[in-house]
């Protein structure tokens, strides 16, 4: 490991000769400097390994060398020698304060300098070593970290694929209204973490129904007042599955899965909260979710029209809706239809159409 020791000062004899000391001790590479300033921008720019300083140097003296040294966030741990004379013990007092690490005394002698400046490389070394070590067992950390998110993205996406094989309504239904769902915390100020943490998350919302009996899940006309009691459960079934987890993404989908279906004015399932004891993330979904599933066609529906569907949420704000949400959506309504475009929309061939009943 070669390691780099610039030197400073303004006496050329002194450059001259430390340099040929330093060139004695293998494996270190003496860069001189006459000029403070030069050799601040050298260890600025490129960095070093040791430096040694003269204390009786022109502006910037010995001691704001050592104080700008010690500012410099990759130059925080390098050692810094600085060379000063018997008697100037407030010197070396105020070198200590600003961050020097040891002195040699004028006149220098060459066995106590190769010595010091030896042993200093021995330190650095073992700094540089850990330091690197700690680098690499830092990137390996956060290789393990990625590959662990990665498989728990999988796992989510494939435990959505599960609702989807059993829900006529999903489709790439799950996946346009999380991308809305994104677009409308985005416009609501989200930072991009969540704004991430909802996209991932909003497509396990209606999770719950793969617990809900297939001849009232795919029932193509309206449900009666019992069977509407059991499709309402899968708000709860949803929780259950996704609730108590370690995951961010899996608690953030588990509040979203119980909450999605509460309203505004506090007429919603399944706890029946009001305002904004609703979570933000459930309040979202609940208007990206509806929008999406009123413009998409059912078995037992025919797909709205956009402005028709807009109305509705316009319409329903602060009583179903969070006008906060509406507005937000009403905002990025240009964006919503290029994800209409470019995630694309369900169509059904069925010619039985009724109205919706469906939560």
């Amino acid at each position: 490991m070669k390691l780099s020791v610039v030197i400073v000062d303004d006496s050329e004899i002194n450059l001259s000769l430390f340099k040929n000391f330093v060139a004695r001790i293998d494996g270190l590479d003496p860069l001189c400097f006459s000029v403070s300033a030069d050799a601040l921008n050298w260890c600025e720019q490129h960095g070093a390994d040791i430096v040694i300083v003269d204390y009786m140097m022109p502006a910037p003296d010995g001691i704001e060398v050592v104080k700008r040294i010690a500012r410099m966030p990759h130059m925080r741990d390098v050692p810094v020698i600085m060379i000063t004379a018997n008697d100037q013990k407030q010197v070396r007092v105020a070198a200590l304060e600003s961050g020097a690490t040891d002195f040699l005394n004028k006149p220098v002698d060459k066995s106590e300098f190769i010595a010091r400046i030896r042993n200093m490389a021995t330190m650095r070394r073992s700094q540089r070593l850990l330091s690197d070590r700690a680098a690499l067992l830092s990137e390996e950390v956060a290789q393990a970290t990625r590959a662990i998110i990665e498989r728990e993205r999988d796992t989510i996406v494939r435990l959505s694929r599960a609702a989807e094989y059993r829900d006529p309504e999903t489709g790439n239904h799950i996946l346009r209204m999380a991308h809305i769902a994104k677009l409308v915390g985005a416009q609501m100020g989200l930072s991009a973490a969540d704004q991430t943490l909802l996209l991932e998350a909003a497509p396990m919302h209606d999770i719950g129904k793969v617990g809900i009996p297939d001849h009232i899940l795919l029932k193509p006309g309206r449900l009666n007042p019992e069977e509407f009691f059991i499709m309402k459960q899968h708000a709860e079934i949803g929780y259950a599955i996704l609730s108590n987890s370690p995951s961010p993404i899996l608690d953030a989908a588990a509040e979203i899965a119980l909450c999605h279906h509460e309203k505004f004015d506090g007429s919603g399932y399944p706890r029946g909260l009001r305002g904004k004891e609703i979570p933000l993330f459930s309040r979202i979904v609940a208007v990206s979710d509806v929008f999406d599933a009123l413009t998409s066609a059912r078995p037992y529906k025919r797909a709205w029209e956009l402005d028709r569907a807009r109305d509705f949420l316009i319409d329903n704000s602060g009583n179903h809706f969070d006008p906060d949400c509406v507005d937000a959506f009403l905002k990025v309504w240009d964006e919503v239809l290029r994800v209409r475009e470019q995630i694309g929309i369900d169509h059904c061939d069925s010619d039985d159409f009724n109205e919706p009943s469906h939560p």
